[in-house]
């Protein structure tokens, strides 16, 4: 792997026209802060202009000698350490910007301090200072990129300022500070501080801290004060003093390296205690600490062997954010968030969002003096050199933001990347940097001997793009310092240079090749999550440079043989090329003895196995075939199938498909086969593939391959030739492989019922006889009851409307009444009575004979819910004999056989013993004597002889009768104004039988 590409982030450089000499400095939003040296209490301020030009925007006095300063963009402050006799000062510096209008004055106020009116209305013209008063010196500072708060490093502490916006008026708010949280750190001297989020670094000269301040309420804090706290140090304490004493008398003792996380930070002992400090109010949130790393270094930790000075420095906290849209533009949403310290040679990148974890390693070739950490990069100077190496944080980043990114859709390098160094630029005695937008401030300090060997062009160079402008307005009285503000070049840019660099290995060393194109991906990708990008014209350049990368990292995991060849695909589909476009890519003119690795194969299947909307040209789907043929026959009866392969060559198809039939035989195959020849119009090879197995197992087949049948288009079913073929010539085939596919979920009931309506060319309300078959055949195998229900009322819904309008079908059913009775357990025998009541039907009930016995069947079956049918039966309540029938078996099925033989006796009197002896059985028996025997008399005395089936009815009942009852309740039953020859014969019946017994 290379690990120093040699690569020009760096374009050109200009001189700061200091009148000091820079002692500390740091950036603003669009400013340079200098501070000069202990001779100097001043403060200079540069405006930062396009390309690094920097102009003078005036200067303010300070205290005495600024010690540590850095700015807050939340509020635009400049916060100061100073000494002065002695002692040292924390002041923040507001309002500063009016002076470069030409104002000088200034107001110098203590923290909290209650502004009368009068005083604060002279605040909007003059910079303010607000001295902020500590119990020990302030060692060092932090302001928090996201709140403005500020965090003041101590002895033994850590003190927490929280920005304050004090509205005054309509027309002037002021900035103030309120110290609201000590944390105590026993035996802790904090050498520097970082800050972000509540989220708090702390390094000493060999020791990392990191910790989060979480929000709770005030009465979980009461809690956990009752509790009694366990010391957070270790409970084994070890030696005795005495023995540890003559130890250290004979040998030196050396401590280990440590590493802890999360709650074993404890351990470390550097017992925290929390002092609120702000005023209590209703809305006063309580704090309590969350420890997230500790890390122990030793003075041998170095590559180099035991090094005296080693020490921690550049401790930073980065936070990067959501990806900026346009809907979000006003608001940043803290994303990740990363530390990074380092040792002098060595350093480390920890993500600290959701997880602690270890990023990456660096390792310096030389003693670093101080570093910084940006989203795209980390720049590091040494004694001699600027160096650049790349960062991982845009790839934590895209994984915090889509947890499930990595897969065949999109994907982003791994985090495992080996770190590289993209330059390591020559400056000479480079002392301290600082970053902000796209430039680096560089301060250097020549030593004596050194300063000839600056005069000498080849050590001023920074690239053979660098612009070098030397107007040293302070040569005579410094000529050995100097601060330099370095453009950085555009992101696009270096991305090209990275693209264009990594083509010198893409024969050589394809991991390099693999790692540039990565890292020029994740640049891109780095600067895109930069909320500034939003609205500059740079974003559209940096989408299609992002586009490119994926395409760039599609043709290497496509071209090269790689454990990771899968991601072509993701890549591919991430870059919005179609197939025509990466065949064109990827595939040489004449290639026919070019070779194709995994990745390509891989991208190709996945790619023509799903539902795009791309057909391919013939020249590429014959190219498609012939790179299968060579690299996976097996998926080639598959891929023919893809809706992208339409226009390929279907003699050429069939001849592949020959070749690996005899060794590879199988009933897709034999289908695709089949679906070649209907395209050549060569029925007569159609007939013989159709004919090499039995239907059963062909409808077996098509769920195999359900492309042979069914296509999808923008989420459409359509059906393809050979559906429209079989609609034709074997429509029970189609039918029988449409069931198939669904029982094994490749098509769902919606998706079939548009299937049918597509095939048949008719209207998205009428109901052709195919897909009539398709839910009768469906009716057979179903067992969801959910289906079964849905099923159930479309067919008698159906088999309503065609006898209700006596529509015939267009086609003739697939399956009569009698086959469907035979072979389906939810069409069940059609009763006796009902078969009497339709004997006397119309003869226009005949034309829909097989569609009143289907739905008979249906009703006499114990399958379908008969309340949720009702609504549907409803048009044929009044139809004849047929809609008698249908009342009749909706009153039986809700249990109300009195309202049914009422409806019989009414309409077809000759059924209703018929119904009687099928349906009034068991617990319904007594119905015999104590309803239909008195109806039928009633009826009979009203009509007389008049209606001879009453007459019969009523003689059937009575012979019932005779045989169940005593002859005394039998006698208690007849009309006393009866015949009495009409009813001798019953009683005589009943009394014969009472003998014998």
């Amino acid at each position: 792997m290379v690990q120093l590409y040699n690569l020009h982030p760096f374009g050109s450089q200009r001189v700061v026209p200091c009148k000091q000499e820079p002692a500390h400095f740091c950036c603003g939003r669009d400013v340079l802060f200098v501070a000069g040296t202990a001779a100097s209490c001043r403060v200079e301020v540069f405006a930062v202009r396009d390309q690094g030009r920097c102009e003078p925007l005036g200067s303010f006095a300070t205290l005495g000698p600024v010690l540590r300063m850095a700015h807050s963009q939340a509020g635009d402050y400049l916060v100061t350490v100073e000494e002065k006799s002695k002692a040292t000062f924390l002041r923040a510096y507001t309002n500063w910007r009016c002076m470069s209008a030409g104002s000088s004055r200034v107001c110098v106020r203590m923290v909290g301090h209650k502004m009368e009116e009068s005083y604060s209305e002279t605040l909007k013209e003059q910079m303010s200072i607000v001295e902020m008063p500590l119990s020990d010196p302030p060692l060092c500072i932090s302001c928090c990129p996201v709140t403005g708060d500020l965090l003041v490093g101590c002895k033994n502490k850590v003190v927490l300022f929280c920005l304050k916006y004090l509205v005054i008026n309509q027309s002037l708010t002021v900035l103030d500070f309120e110290r609201s949280l000590i944390l105590h750190m026993d035996n802790v001297i904090p050498a520097e501080v970082a800050f972000c989020a509540r989220h708090i670094a702390v390094t000493t000269e060999l020791d990392v801290l990191i910790l989060k301040l979480v929000q709770q309420s005030k009465e979980r804090t009461e809690q956990c004060a009752l509790e009694k706290p366990e010391h957070p140090g270790l409970k084994d304490e070890g030696p005795s003093k005495d023995s540890l004493q003559l130890e250290l008398d004979e040998f030196i003792i050396c401590q280990k390296p440590v590493e802890l996380h999360g709650e074993e930070c404890k351990l470390c002992e550097i017992p925290i205690t929390l002092e609120s400090t702000e005023l209590p109010t209703e809305d006063t949130k309580c704090f309590q600490v969350q420890y997230l790393l500790y890390r122990h270094f030793t003075p041998d930790q170095s590559p180099f062997g035991f090094c005296e000075e080693t020490k921690l420095h550049s401790v930073q906290l980065l936070p990067v954010y959501q990806t900026a849209h346009e809907e979000t533009e006003n608001k940043r949403e803290l994303l990740s968030l990363f530390c990074f310290f380092s040792l002098p040679y060595v350093g480390y990148l920890y993500s600290v969002g959701n997880l602690v974890e270890l990023i990456s390693t660096y390792q310096y070739s030389e003693r670093s003096e101080q570093a910084v950490l940006t989203p795209q990069f980390l720049h590091v100077i040494t004694s001699e050199n600027l160096q650049c190496f790349t960062v991982r944080c845009s790839a934590v980043a895209a994984r915090d933001e889509d947890p499930y990114i990595d897969t065949t859709v999109k994907a982003c390098p791994p985090l495992a990347l080996d770190v590289c160094t993209l330059r390591m630029q020559l400056f000479i005695g480079p002392r301290a940097l600082c970053h902000f937008k796209n430039h680096i401030i560089l301060l250097t300090k020549a030593v004596t001997e050194d300063i000839t060997e600056r005069r000498k062009p080849t050590r001023r160079m920074l690239s053979r793009k660098a612009e070098s402008i030397k107007s040293r307005t302070n040569s005579e009285s410094e000529p050995g310092w100097n601060l330099y503000i370095i453009n950085t070049v555009s992101t696009v840019q270096l991305y090209r240079e990275m693209v264009d660099y990594s083509r010198t290995y893409e024969n050589v060393k394809t991991e390099s090749c693999i790692h540039l194109l990565s890292e020029a991906h994740l640049l891109v990708r780095a600067a895109l999550m930069d909320p500034c990008v939003l609205k500059s014209d740079e974003k559209e350049e940096l989408l299609r440079a992002f586009k490119e990368s994926c395409a760039f990292l599609g043709d290497c995991y496509s071209r090269f043989d790689t454990k990771d060849y899968h991601l072509a695909l993701p890549y591919y589909r991430m870059s919005g090329l179609s197939m025509t476009e990466v065949l064109k890519r990827l595939v040489s003119e004449g290639g026919e003895m070019q070779t194709y690795e995994r990745g390509f194969v891989f991208y190709l299947t996945h790619s023509l196995n799903e539902d795009l909307n791309e057909e391919l040209g013939k020249e590429s789907a014959n190219k498609v075939l012939q790179i299968f043929h060579l690299a996976d026959p097996v998926q080639l009866p598959h891929i023919l199938c893809s809706t992208c392969m339409r226009n390929v060559c279907p003699l050429t198809a069939v001849q592949c498909l020959q070749k690996i039939e005899k060794t590879m035989p199988s009933v897709v195959l034999t289908l695709t086969k089949a679906l070649m020849a209907l395209k050549m119009g060569d029925l007569v090879m159609y007939e013989r593939e159709m004919d090499s197995y039995k239907e059963t197992v062909l409808a077996c087949g098509f769920v195999g391959q359900p492309k042979l049948l069914v296509q999808r288009k923008e989420g459409i079913v359509t059906p393809t030739e050979f559906a429209l073929h079989l609609k034709e010539v074997q429509p029970g085939l189609l039918v029988a492989a449409i069931v198939a596919l669904h029982e094994n979920s490749k098509i769902k009931l919606e998706e079939a019922d548009t299937f049918f309506k597509v095939l048949c060319s008719t209207s998205e309300n009428s109901v052709p006889q195919l897909l009539v078959d398709f839910w009768e055949a469906l009716l057979v195998v179903c067992s969801q009851e959910e289906v079964l229900q849905q099923l159930l009322l479309k067919v008698i819904s159906q088999y309503v409307w065609r006898i209700s309008k006596q529509q015939l079908p267009e086609t003739e059913a697939l399956k009569t009444a009698e086959d469907l009775i035979n072979s389906c357990n939810h069409y069940g025998l059609i009763f006796p009575w009902v078969a009497s009541i339709m004997s006397v039907s119309s003869p226009a009930d005949k034309d829909c004979h097989e569609d009143i016995s289907k739905l008979q069947s249906l009703l006499c079956s114990q399958s379908i819910n008969i309340g949720s049918a009702l609504p549907v039966l409803e048009p044929l309540a009044e139809a004849g004999s047929v809609g008698l029938a249908i009342r009749v078996l909706c009153s039986t099925r809700l249990g109300k056989h009195e309202e049914a033989l009422e409806q019989l006796l009414q309409g077809c009197p000759e059924a209703a013993v018929l119904y009687a002896q099928h349906e009034l059985k068991d617990d319904r028996r007594a119905m015999w004597w104590n309803k239909l025997l008195p109806e039928l008399c009633r009826r009979a005395r009203l009509l007389g002889t008049q209606c001879p089936v009453l007459i019969s009815a009523l003689k059937e009942t009575l012979s019932v009768v005779a045989t169940d009852l005593e002859l005394g309740d039998f006698l208690s039953l007849l009309p006393e104004d009866g015949a009495a020859a009409f009813f001798l014969p019953h009683l005589l019946e009943c009394s014969q039988r009472k003998l014998l017994t």
